[in-house]
């Protein structure tokens, strides 16, 4: 079920409704709500679907349970090893088994009809990345002590399935999340109204602003030699910010509606295209992703190791190759993950020197701070290619292109008008940049009538400029 489509348009207030009629004082009640309704919703894609995600809770479930009453260090570690196989191994099976035996073949030249009949050509389960890595954080810090194991099945499926950020996150902590299922829910009209704005936010980004801009990436990427080197360029620089829209648009509508049923979820964006320096963009893009890699891969590679540089870049090497192939089972994700590794190793080895370009008094700061901004766009962009290109010759088509330079005669933008929105999202998040979204403190500063005029207008924008309804990118992650 899609957060633009019309179906969620009618379950949304459906449960919502019998949620708050079943009232604060049934919380188990609400629970079981929360859980038909979260399994309803992921199997609206497929409903087999909904027995995996079964089973890896209830795996994860029981298993931490055995690794907290263990008193044998082997057995706590045979325990925590076999919830990471079957974490990992449905996780291969589903999303990578292909993307392997695919290559394998290739790169021996065993295209044979036999040999290709390996290739199982499974559908990948929507959010499986998600909620995988939601399960692996929950055994491994039971293991390691940081929680203690939860002896209720029902709020656990419920952590585990909670419709708003299962597709596509944020990726919420057990100590966080787990514990919102055990408190009374006392119905807010202000926290409504705050989750109705966020998800007006969220809409608006999406469906205006990410599906518009879609209709000239696609142009872009049909026929990257159509175009010329600024063409192709700004078809990148269009190419982030959708999905930068769509992905936190998502996040905004999956943020506020957890609100209305009285939880909360992780902010997962700020600003990012702001960012001085590319350490300062995954602080501030899919924040949580980047915090579990952080806590799971980078730290705990480090951790029995002297650190020294080569063991630093080691690290920033293996996190940075597995979040690429984290996106996705193609060549592309992954060179797009090295060359991330690539920008954080070149600027830590130059750390000292742009430190001392900072104190240097004859530069102004805001001029500093601006070639910063600017040059960390300029390598994301150019990376993002990997991420939108089918393959990594189109990639490599276009790059060449870019930095031939070749000029451009008659240089015009595509979708015409429609760049105001992008514009318009921009400023509005630039304006309300300490805010988790524009309208947060809109009752506080405007009048009703204004206000709803604001409201009305947004949602006027949504039906009348709207694109073609496209599923959000990164549900295929």
């Amino acid at each position: 079920m899609l957060f633009n489509s019309f179906e969620y348009a009618v379950f949304l207030p459906l449960v919502f409704g019998i949620y708050w009629l079943i009232g604060s004082k049934k919380l188990k009640l609400q629970n079981l709500l929360i859980l038909g309704a979260s399994y309803t919703f992921y199997g609206f894609w497929d409903w087999r679907f909904v027995i995996l995600i079964f089973l890896s809770s209830i795996v994860d479930y029981y298993t931490a349970i055995l690794i907290s009453q263990s008193s044998s260090a082997k057995y706590k570690k045979l325990y925590l090893l076999f919830s990471l196989v079957w974490n990992l191994g449905v996780l291969f099976t589903f999303k990578y088994y292909d993307f392997f035996v695919q290559s394998f073949l290739q790169t021996f030249n065993l295209t044979g009809a036999n040999n290709f009949a390996l290739s199982f050509e499974i559908i990948l389960p929507v959010g499986l990345s998600f909620y995988t890595f939601q399960t692996i954080s929950y055994t491994i810090d039971v293991y390691k002590n940081k929680i203690k194991p939860t002896n209720h099945l029902l709020e656990f499926l419920c952590y585990v399935s909670f419709f708003p950020q299962l597709v596509a996150g944020p990726i919420e902590r057990t100590s966080f999340l787990l514990p919102q299922f055990f408190k009374k829910r006392q119905f807010s009209l202000k926290r409504g109204k705050e989750g109705l704005r966020q998800i007006l936010w969220g809409l608006f980004k999406k469906i205006v602003v990410a599906d518009n801009l879609a209709l000239a990436v696609d142009t872009f990427f049909a026929k990257p030699s159509d175009f010329q080197s600024w063409e192709l360029f700004y078809g990148l620089v269009l190419f982030y910010f959708q999905i930068y829209a769509d992905f936190s648009g998502y996040t905004d509508i999956a943020l506020g509606s957890a609100k209305l049923f009285g939880f909360k979820l992780h902010v997962n964006f700020n600003l990012p295209h702001f960012a001085r320096g590319i350490p300062d963009f995954w602080r501030r893009w899919n924040i949580t992703l980047s915090q579990w890699f952080r806590d799971y891969v980078h730290i705990p590679f480090l951790q029995n190791r002297k650190k020294t540089p080569y063991n630093r870049y080691v690290a920033l090497i293996l996190t940075f190759g597995l979040i690429g192939l984290w996106h996705g089972a193609e060549w592309t994700f992954i060179l797009f993950g090295l060359i991330h590794a690539l920008y954080m190793i070149l600027y830590q080895i130059y750390y000292k020197r742009i430190g001392t370009i900072k104190t240097n008094k004859l530069i102004p700061g805001i001029l500093i701070n601006m070639g910063a901004i600017g040059l960390s766009f300029t390598l994301l962009v150019l990376s993002i290619v990997f991420f939108r290109a089918p393959n990594y010759e189109v990639a490599f088509t276009i790059l060449e292109r870019i930095f031939r330079f070749i000029p451009d005669h008659n240089f015009e933008s595509i979708i015409k008008l429609n760049i105001g929105f992008l514009f318009l999202m921009l400023l509005m998040e630039i304006f309300s940049q300490k805010k988790e979204y524009p309208f947060e403190d809109l009752e506080k500063l405007i009048p009703r009538l204004v206000r709803w005029c604001i409201y009305y207008i947004f949602v006027y924008l949504i039906i009348r400029y709207g694109g073609p309804k496209e599923s959000f990118i990164y549900f295929q992650f």
